[in-house]
């Protein structure tokens, strides 16, 4: 048992992202409690939970990444579990919020699946729930319980500023519903700010229209929340190049990469494309063109906060504010 600020802590990892757990726990220097999810041969799930609970804050680390329906599965029944165990409070590290892209109705008898699952947390019986970079911010609005959605556009900035020594960048959006995002790396930055004007003809799939700004002669670093598929952002570094860019670089904060998409970046025109760990990428992932840089820290540092009844966000603008002075 762990005692911060005079609060009984434990920390449990589900199966999504048990190195990232392990990040965090290290950082803080909490050890991670015992927790067994048992899968039955038709599919259900049941949760064995090897230590008490009562009366303690829990922490439990779970991106409801692909698999997203067992990922979410299992942290519903462990969320039932621990309310039932008589814990103080539950709550839920989620870097990446599974089911966000389905946040509104975009056509007659769609669903809202996003608010679904909002739902279905708070009657599990969670009591606080810290994301990164929501793809729509209004899903916080979706919930009657705490919820705190961090940038890690810093993060992302981090590498570039320490790792990359690039010169005449210009920081692109690749639509016009992230031109928010891409502003507040290029204001790290003091870039330019250019947009890929693009349309869906169906999900997944993108056309490039036309691109709004100046790229010609300079290093363009697309910023995105999700990589997918990978066709849009591979479609938009085509384009930039057509257009005159040196070379283009991107920065996502999840990598779902579903299907052949690290393939695809392989052998794009990309130069390298920079994500961070909300979802587990094992280490074949992480040799070619992406790389890879930990939110584990931060995540670390907020579970103290919260513990502390600090401000969490001071922990991102102090970052934030650190870059500023780079640039």
């Amino acid at each position: 048992m762990s005692v911060v600020a005079g609060k009984k802590v434990k920390i449990f990892s589900l199966s999504s992202n048990r190195k990232l757990a392990q990040e965090i726990a290290n950082s803080i220097d909490i050890p991670l409690s015992k927790v067994d999810v048992v899968k039955f041969a038709d599919g259900e799930i049941s949760i064995n939970i090897e230590e008490s609970v009562r009366g303690h804050h829990v922490f439990v680390i779970q991106s409801t990444s692909a698999p997203a329906n067992e990922h979410l599965m299992e942290l519903l029944v462990l969320a039932d579990a621990l309310k039932r165990a008589s814990a103080k409070t539950v709550n839920v590290i989620m870097p990446y919020y599974g089911y966000s892209r389905q946040d509104r109705k975009s056509k007659s008898r769609q669903p809202i699946t996003a608010k679904l699952v909002a739902d279905l947390l708070q009657v599990a019986g969670i009591n606080r729930l810290v994301c990164i970079d929501l793809h729509a911010a209004q899903i916080q609005g979706f919930f009657d319980i705490p919820i705190d959605n961090f940038p890690a556009t810093s993060l992302l900035a981090d590498y570039f500023l320490n790792v990359k020594n690039l010169d005449d960048i210009v920081i692109v959006s690749p639509d016009h519903g992230g031109v928010t995002r891409a502003r507040i790396f290029a204001r790290i930055f003091d870039s330019p700010l250019a947009i890929i004007d693009k349309r869906r003809p169906k999900p997944n799939q993108a056309e490039v229209a036309n691109i709004i700004g100046d790229v010609d002669g300079k290093i363009a670093i697309m910023v995105d929340d999700i990589i997918d598929t990978a066709r849009t952002l591979i479609a938009g570094a085509e384009a930039l190049m057509e257009k005159g860019a040196k070379a283009v670089y991107a920065a996502a904060t999840h990598p779902v990469f579903s299907g052949d998409a690290l393939e695809r970046i392989e052998s794009s025109v990309l130069k390298e494309v920079i994500v961070t760990n909300t979802i587990d990428l094992n280490e074949d992932c992480c040799r070619g063109k992406v790389t890879q840089v930990s939110i584990g820290p931060l995540l670390g540092q907020s579970i103290l906060h919260i513990i502390q009844d600090e401000p969490i966000s001071q922990i991102f603008d102090q970052i934030t504010h650190r870059h500023r002075g780079k640039s």
